[in-house]
């Protein structure tokens, strides 16, 4: 399986995937089984990419979701369609996961609506190319560590006192948490704090039942690709991978699903790395 995209750039953080050419690919490959029947689910930055591929898959299990999403209304509205297709409920929620009063607020939502809450998924995130340390601005550095660290801490403040045992919660992370980028430094040191997070929340939780753990996707075609770096480089994503390629957002989705229904029922304080065959530690 091949990936060529042209190069291409997009103004917006965190990118909108309507504007994306080629389009990312969300579809699951396969029938549901009802591994989630009954379970409500709430994951920011569903909206999109790795998201949208989770929220479909989720939904073509039986799940229940709540989205929150930033401001691509457009792209939120057609993950809300495509979960509908599969049979699913979806319902969206607009605001910006460093502001902890719209975690509490989207929890709530969530909650209000479905009646209970059993999976959170922290996955929104923003990224910023940037290959010198001393151009980083204060207000940027900021910014990364709200959305990708904070939003997550926030999250799991709102929801924890609706999650009991057998629920569960999943971080998104990143191969460069394991081995750095010379072009993303504030976002792999987000990310770094994520696989931090998730150990420690698991030995926080799991005496209560409640597992904890991550999914850490190399190199992925979803917008927040164009959305942070030139051109040049988007035309050139993912080759450098032993595959070859970048994966496409239903490659990665299938991990959120193990880790959230009862196959991954062994598994807390553990990240998972489909990342096109890289070698690295974990």
């Amino acid at each position: 399986m091949s990936q060529k995209q042209p190069p291409q750039e997009q103004a917006h953080q965190p990118g909108r995937e309507a504007e994306m050419v080629p389009p990312p690919d969300p579809m699951p490959r396969h029938p549901g089984s009802g591994r989630l029947t009954g379970k409500t689910v709430l994951i920011s930055g569903g909206d999109s990419g790795i998201g949208r591929a989770v929220s479909i898959l989720f939904a073509r299990e039986g799940a229940r979701l709540g989205i929150l999403y930033l401001d691509e209304d457009a792209d939120a509205a057609r993950t809300q369609e495509l979960v509908a297709a599969e049979g699913g409920e979806c319902l969206l929620l607009r605001g910006d996961v460093g502001d902890p009063q719209v975690c509490r607020d989207a929890v709530a939502r969530t909650v209000d609506r479905f009646g209970g809450l059993n999976v959170l998924i922290n996955h929104a995130a923003e990224q910023h190319h940037e290959t010198e340390v001393t151009e980083i601005p204060p207000e940027r550095l900021e910014r990364t560590f709200r959305t990708n660290l904070f939003g997550y801490v926030y999250m799991v403040q709102a929801a924890r006192p609706h999650l009991s045992a057998g629920d569960t919660i999943i971080n998104t992370c990143s191969v460069t948490a394991y081995r750095g980028s010379s072009h993303l430094l504030d976002y792999a040191a987000t990310r770094g704090a994520a696989v931090a997070l998730t150990r420690t929340l698991s030995n926080n939780l799991l005496g209560e039942g409640i597992r904890v753990n991550g999914v850490a996707p190399g190199p992925v075609w979803t917008p927040l690709i164009p959305a942070s770096m030139p051109a040049e480089k988007v035309a050139e994503f993912g080759a450098s991978t032993p595959m070859g390629r970048p994966g496409q957002p239903w490659e990665i989705a299938p991990c959120y699903l193990f880790l959230a229904c009862s196959d991954g029922s062994f598994m807390s304080g553990q990240v998972l790395h489909p990342n096109g065959g890289e070698m690295i530690g974990s």
